[in-house]
This record gives structure tokens, C-alpha cells and sequence, in this order.
């Protein structure tokens, strides 16, 4: 294999031989991966060895890449000993970005992706990260760690890029070939190389930001205006909800004005939307300033669990049932429908709102994994659907599985006096006792 030193200023680079190392084949790493395989060399490499065993096997748990696919693809080396990334020159990093307990960054899994490229950096590599950021992370957090393992100097000996991720889990229409991708290098010339990079998997086309921070801006202020968004939509939802006024009905009559944005109130959670706000938090109190829109909205999203699980206590009081020792059924527990990821689920809070409450929780989810769920939340998910059980039954998730149950097959669930609470809109309002 030849190894070419980058020259910025030769033509032709998006032919220069790149051997590319995709560093976590998660949600978004995986797919990547895939795509960059059909036009050149793909080392796939996750710490997970479990989850290495199962692509080689041709399975991918997140059903973000069909079995078909990966059997098709025979050119990309799974692996999760780092030493067989040696021979890489562009290692693009899509490993996650969580937060903590406190809402502040976690960015351990990026610190040790770093330490793990920079041991095998060499000069001309470039290092490409996709893991949603603050602005400045790349420059502020990475590089360091990649000079003092590596030994190189940046932007001499080696190069960096930001690309941001826009993989929408579950969404099998708007994907990596599909949505255009923001681009950016530590210079304009490996900005260049960077954008073409991309260009040879992405149909859409790209954007090549000016810097490296304005394309972490930009990834971080996309999800941080749907949660503004949303929030606002769950606000409309407690106002109507005191005024005894239909939310779905006032959506709907508001949607034909053509620039009405048609967002529904819900459970906000997962790695993006519920995350991404607190990052951009994090590095504006930094540098001083208090983001009080967005912060406000994140209380507010993180509200709407207690605001759920008081209006089915109200309603089962109102029909004489009580909460205590009650049997409550949650209907899914992703964070969101036709996905089985359970990264920052919200649901999980609705549940611990009724365990507060005294009642019994039984979750039924048939996209989630089991295992999982019990090691990240210490929840067991129930595997049967029991006839004339539960005191109410909560649609929390709007899987296609639910959207297919009827009204009166949800009701021969229930006991005699019993509460239907439709989170999604899956059901029509005079068949559900209550909604947001």
C-alpha cells in the first residue's frame, strides 16, 4: 500500500490513496463506513467486540443497515484491535458525545478515540471528526491530545477536519447519500480535500464551512432550535390543556398557514435533540454568557414527564382509581418510534415518575433490546401483552406495532374502570381518555 504525504496543492485530491479508518460503527459510523467501501479501502474499528463479531456475522442491532447490505459489502475490515488501523491515513471518528448527570459534556469516548488514533498517526494523516461538539472542541480538546501521543505538529504533520453527523436514526429515506453534508478543514487547502472526501459518497452535495467552528456551530445549533421549538409546542400544550382546548385541533387549524412549522409536543430524549442544547450551554456560560432561551426549554422539555404522569393521576382519580399499587403500562420505551436506540429515553424518566407514585410499571417495547434496557436503566421489559390487567395504559412511543393496535384491542388490556393516555397522537381524541 502507498502511502501519500498530502500535497494541498495537487490536483486531482480526491484520487489520492486514502485508506480510511471509520472509528465507531455506531448509528452513524457504520453507514459510513459502508459507503466509503464501494469507493475505497474501509477499516471499521469499535471497541465493542461484541458488536464486531455481529457485523462480520452481518447483523447490525440498530437497523440502520439491512443484512443484505453488509453481506454485500465484503471489502471492509471489521476489527477491534487498533493495531490493524496502522496502515489508515484518514481516520474519521463518529464515536458518541453524551452528556453527564450534570448536563455537562461528557467527552470521554472522543479523548479516548484521540489517544487511540494519535498512537497510530503518522505525517500526512488527517483525522476527520463527525461526534457532535462544542464549537472549538476539535481544536481546544483534540488536537492536543493527538500531538502529545503522536509526537506531530498540527497543520504540519498532520491535518484535521470536522464534518458533522446528520444521520436521523430510523429514517430510511433521508440518509448519508441524501442529506447534504456540512464540510471543513484545519486550512483551506485540506478543507478542499475534505470536501471532495465526502463528495464521493454523498449525492446531495456538500457545504464547506469556512472553519472548523463554524461547522461545529452549525451541528449544534440544528437540534438546539428543534428543542427550542418543541418546547414552545409543549408550553401550547399545558396552556390548552388548563383551557380544556383540543392541542391536536389548534395544530391542525394553524398548520394551513404555509409557514406554521408542524412540530407536536412529546417526550424529548435521545442523543441528539435532548444532548445537543447543553453542549452549546456548556461553552457559552464558558466564555460568559447565560443562554436563558435555551436553557429554558430544556426545563421545560425535561418537565414534560411529571407533566404526563400527573394528568394520569388525575384522570384515574377522577374515575376512582387509585394510583398506589396500581398497574400502569407503558408502550414503548425508545426515544423515538421505529427505532430500537434507548439512548437518553425520556421515557425512562415517565417511569421513574410513577415509581415515585407508588404504582407498578410494566414497559412493552418489541424494538428494544432487552439486555440493554436492563444494564443502562435496570428496567426489565415485559414480553406479553396480559388481558384484563392494567389500570392504564400510557402510548408513549408511536411504533408502527402501536399505531396498528386498535382502540378496543388497547381496551381488552385494561380492567373494567381503566385510562388510555396517548402521548403520540396515534389514536383519534374521543377514543383516549386523555393526550398532551
Amino acid at each position: 500500500m502507498s502511502h501519500c504525504k498530502i500535497d494541498p496543492f495537487c490536483k486531482g485530491v480526491s484520487h489520492l490513496d486514502y485508506t480510511l479508518c471509520i472509528i465507531g460503527l455506531g448509528y452513524v459510523g457504520l453507514p459510513l463506513a459502508i459507503e466509503f467501501s464501494k469507493v475505497r479501502p474501509v477499516v471499521g474499528f469499535d471497541l465493542n467486540s461484541k458488536r464486531i463479531n455481529e457485523l462480520k456475522k452481518g447483523v447490525d442491532r440498530t437497523n440502520e443497515v439491512s443484512s443484505e447490505e453488509l453481506n454485500a459489502v465484503s471489502s471492509i475490515i471489521y476489527t477491534s484491535d487498533e493495531k490493524q488501523i496502522r496502515n489508515c491515513n484518514v481516520f474519521i471518528v463518529t464515536v458518541p458525545t453524551p452528556i453527564d448527570k450534570q448536563n455537562n459534556p461528557d467527552l470521554r469516548p472522543l479523548r479516548s478515540a484521540c489517544k487511540t488514533v494519535g498512537s497510530y498517526l503518522k505525517k500526512g494523516d488527517i483525522v476527520i471528526f463527525e461526534s457532535t461538539v462544542f464549537p472549538g472542541a476539535t481544536r481546544e480538546i483534540c488536537v492536543p491530545i493527538l500531538e502529545e501521543i503522536s509526537g506531530l505538529v498540527f497543520n504540519s504533520d498532520f491535518y484535521c477536519g470536522y464534518s458533522p453527523e446528520r444521520i436521523n436514526p430510523g429514517d430510511k429515506l433521508n440518509n448519508l447519500r441524501t442529506i447534504k453534508k456540512v464540510t471543513s478543514g484545519s486550512n483551506k487547502e485540506i478543507s478542499i480535500v475534505v470536501d471532495q472526501l465526502y463528495k464521493e459518497v454523498v449525492d446531495a452535495g456538500t457545504y464547506m464551512a469556512e472553519s472548523i467552528e463554524v461547522a461545529e456551530a452549525a451541528k449544534v445549533i440544528e437540534n438546539t432550535q428543534r428543542d427550542v421549538n418543541i418546547a414552545l409546542i409543549n408550553e401550547l400544550a399545558l396552556i390548552f390543556n388548563k383551557l380544556q382546548i383540543n392541542t391536536e385541533h389548534v395544530l391542525k387549524a394553524a398548520e394551513t398557514k404555509w409557514n406554521f412549522l408542524p412540530f407536536r409536543p412529546g417526550l424529548v430524549g435521545g442523543h441528539c435533540i435532548g444532548v445537543d442544547p447543553y453542549y452549546l450551554t456548556y461553552k457559552a456560560l464558558e466564555v460568559g454568557y447565560n443562554p436563558e432561551m435555551i436553557l429554558s426549554g430544556r426545563r421545560l422539555n425535561n418537565f414534560m414527564p411529571r407533566h404526563i404522569s400527573n394528568e394520569v393521576s388525575r384522570v384515574m382519580s377522577r374515575k376512582r382509581i387509585n394510583i398506589i399499587d396500581s398497574k400502569i403500562l407503558i408502550l414503548g420505551f425508545t426515544f423515538k418510534e421505529n427505532c430500537p436506540d434507548v439512548r437518553n429515553t425520556k421515557v425512562y424518566d415517565l417511569v421513574e415518575e410513577f415509581n415515585n407514585l407508588n404504582a407498578n410499571v410494566y414497559v412493552f417495547d418489541p424494538l428494544a433490546d432487552e439486555d440493554e434496557v436492563f444494564e443502562e436503566y435496570g428496567i426489565k421489559l415485559i414480553s406479553n401483552l396480559d388481558s384484563n390487567k392494567y389500570d392504564a395504559i400510557i402510548l408513549a412511543v408511536s411504533h408502527k406495532e402501536f399505531r396498528d393496535f386498535s382502540t378496543n384491542y388497547l381496551r381488552s388490556l385494561c380492567n373494567e374502570k381503566s385510562v388510555i393516555y396517548d402521548v403520540k397522537y396515534i389514536l383519534d381524541s374521543h377514543e383516549v381518555d386523555g393526550r398532551l
